[in-house]
């Protein structure tokens, strides 16, 4: 597989695990549509900002 691929691979994963982490935040429906928006229309840069500041999933002891 080449280098490329994996990147890719990477990023995929990355930004599929912040998507589902955005869905089951406590964050309201607009804000989950940007960061959602954000993370799609730009994978790499879009999870560094929403790892840094995005919202967080639901603490599941709350």
């Amino acid at each position: 597989m080449e280098v490329a691929g994996l990147g890719g691979l990477i990023v995929l994963g990355l930004d599929l695990w912040a998507l589902v982490s955005i869905i089951g935040s406590r964050a309201g429906t607009g804000a989950k549509v940007l960061w959602i928006l954000l993370v799609i229309v730009m994978p790499v840069l879009g999870f560094i900002i929403w790892l840094i500041a995005g919202p967080r999933a639901a603490d599941s002891a709350a």
